[in-house]
């Protein structure tokens, strides 16, 4: 008797454990209007209801994720990057595999208002920009730039003033990757490790009064650029496309952000975007695999989710 109360008490944690009948998602505040839309689209199609979306980062969504198995637990989370190998490592801890989805391609975006003057940078010039510290004459010392002709005198004479993504951005980590890295491995010769290796001084950005972080959502980033024209912002080309009557591109190495540029690789900060899936929810929570072929289908080449802003595969 004793031995069967137990098998009833263990079959009743295992179905509490899957009692959630709507996907849940978590992740990238990139990708969250593709997701948002596939996620409208399968719950219009009636046999299951639309996902609940949270937009927290790519790092949020993945320490998240990799919490462990079970309804407190997201089913998917979108990244604005791969994950890394300690994401990995914790998933793996926690009992969770992912499963990798790469769903297209996006852009950085380092952009003004429309009223402001439109510019012409390098990724050098940027780093020299937002860097907590930065090379003279084979050292480091902390960033004395305050305006942007410092750097080049070419470059307007107006305050040093960027809108940054937080640290838990995917955005953050790409652009961290893709233009402070590079810049000190490819311009400078850094190695990549060590005390003077460029994961150690070129992955912070300056601390003092002209880098602004702000939230997840970058439509509050738009906002902040249409009120101030000498404001500049990082954030991913398809809120930059879906609001080219307010904001434009700077062009980055003599490339403009465009579709073009992104999928033929010409701009210099272009990644790619992802979605992970949990293994162990597979098959319990319903509607995920009808999600997953649903995402697939509207990322395709003239599809819908192309129609947003997201370059293709």
């Amino acid at each position: 008797m004793k031995k069967t109360l137990l098998a009833i008490a263990a079959l009743a944690v295992s179905t509490s454990a899957f009692a959630r009948d709507q996907i849940k998602i978590v992740g990238s505040s990139t990708v969250y209007p593709f997701a948002t839309v596939v996620a409208e689209t399968l719950g219009r199609m009636g046999d299951y209801k639309a996902p609940v979306i949270e937009s927290t980062g790519s790092g949020g969504g993945m320490k998240m994720f990799c919490k462990g198995v079970g309804v407190d637990t997201p089913d998917f989370t979108n990244s604005s990057r791969q994950i890394k190998q300690s994401e990995i490592d914790l998933c793996k801890k926690n009992g969770v595999t992912p499963i990798e989805r790469l769903i297209g391609f996006d852009g950085i975006a380092f952009a003004n208002s429309k009223e402001g003057e439109k510019v012409s940078l390098t990724k050098e010039e940027i780093f020299k920009a937002v860097s907590k510290v930065v090379r003279v004459n084979g050292g480091w010392i902390p960033n004395p730039y305050t305006t942007w002709n410092q750097i080049n005198p070419d470059l307007p004479n107006i305050k040093i003033d960027v809108l940054a993504p937080p640290p838990t951005s995917g955005t953050r980590d790409a652009f961290v990757e893709l233009v402070m890295h590079k810049t000190c491995k490819n311009d400078y010769g850094m190695p990549k490790k060590g005390a003077d290796g460029y994961k150690t001084m070129c992955s912070s950005l300056r601390e003092d009064g002209y880098i602004t972080e702000v939230g997840e959502n970058d439509n509050v980033v738009i906002m902040k650029l249409t009120a101030e024209k000498q404001r500049f912002g990082i954030f991913g080309f398809s809120f930059l496309d879906n609001n080219r009557d307010k904001v434009q591109g700077a062009t980055i190495n003599g490339v403009d952000v465009d579709f073009e540029t992104i999928a033929d690789g010409s701009y210099p900060i272009s990644r790619p975007l992802y979605f992970y899936m949990k293994k162990e929810h597979l098959g319990k929570i319903p509607g995920m695999e009808a999600y997953d072929e649903l995402f697939k289908r509207m990322a395709e080449p003239e599809g819908k989710l192309e129609e947003l802003g997201l370059i293709t595969k």
